[in-house]
This record gives structure tokens, sequence and C-alpha cells, in this order.
């Protein structure tokens, strides 16, 4: 009976080993620069064609979603944006095109199954219109306001419900942590 016991017992502390030993092997799922970059401008765009289909004059677009993930080893997204704001107003388009980089935290939100850049600061800003040309500093604080809007409520991903990996991923308490060029899934804490 005891060594059936020791036995059991051995067993299971090497099934154990195992299974720890292989679940520290595994890499844990990342999410590449180009990858956040396509996805941020898809959402844009899905963004901006529900903006002119509910009648809003303004239209977005943006010709260039550059992000960094980790710079300088830090635990943060660089995103520089490049495009244009325009005003449909009058049977005219008044073009305005922008440029911004802005810095935050990317934050996974459970509940949405979507990463976030959250605690955003203004890196450089510059417009150029027929109208204006130059820095935006003096509206600064309002450009600031829109741009953290947009990313508070526009994803820079969203987890693919129709990919099985993607789809168990969502199902644990998972969190994002940044990794030059990437983005890791891994155990929330």
């Amino acid at each position: 009976m005891v060594n059936a016991s020791i036995r059991l017992f051995s067993a299971v502390i090497l099934l154990s080993m195992f299974v720890l030993g292989g679940c520290a092997s595994l890499s844990p799922y990342s999410i590449s620069e180009a990858t956040l970059e396509r996805h941020f401008q898809d959402t844009v765009s899905d963004f901006d064609r529900r903006q002119l289909q509910s009648g809003s004059p303004l239209s977005l677009s943006l010709s260039n979603a550059d992000i960094t993930l980790g710079p300088d080893g830090r635990d943060v997204a660089v995103i520089d944006l490049r495009g244009q704001v325009a005003l449909n107003a009058l049977m005219a388009k008044l073009p305005v095109d922008i440029a911004l980089k802005v810095e935050g935290a990317p934050v996974y939100d459970s509940e949405e199954k979507a990463i976030y850049i959250r605690r955003l600061q203004l890196l450089e800003s510059s417009i150029d219109s027929s109208f204006f040309k130059g820095d935006l500093k003096p509206v600064t604080d309002n450009v600031m306001r829109v741009v953290a809007q947009m990313l508070e409520t526009m994803p820079v991903y969203r987890l693919d419900e129709a990919d099985l990996t993607q789809r168990m991923f969502g199902m644990v308490p998972m969190d994002v942590r940044v990794a030059p060029g990437r983005l890791e899934f891994v155990m929330a804490e």
C-alpha cells in the first residue's frame, strides 16, 4: 500500500514537472508592429465610414500609421500618424494634412478582447493646409483630447474570434506585455 502511494505521488510529481516544463517552453502569443498598424488603419477607415454615414461633415483618412513598440526598452507604444482631416461643407472639401506623434501604454481590455493605447502624451504635431501651416502647440490640448478620445474608443487590435488560438486567449485572464517590436499576451497576475 505504501509503495503504491509512493508510485502514485511520484507519477503526479513527474507529470506536473512535464506540464509545467511544457508551459514554460511555450512562447507567448504575440502581435507584431506591422499587424497592429494594419489593424489600426482598418479601424480608422471603418470609423470614418460610420461617421460619414451618420452625417458628420468631417472625414478622416490615414496615409501612414507607424507604430513602434518598446522603444529604448520602455513599456510604451509610439504612434506616428499622418493623414488628412477634411471638412465637407457647402459642396466643397476643405482638407487639412495632419501629422501627430503620440506615446502611450498598451492596455488589454478583457471584456472587449481588445488592446487600446492609454495614458497618451503628445510628442510632435503639425498641420498643413491652405489656411495654416506649422506647429499645433496653440491647440495641443484640443487635439490631444480628440486623439485620446479616438484611441480610447478605437482599439489598435481586437482578438479574432474566428481564430481558435485567439478565441482561447480571450477565454482566460490575459494581459499584454510590451517587447521590442511586438506585444505579447501573458497570463494576468
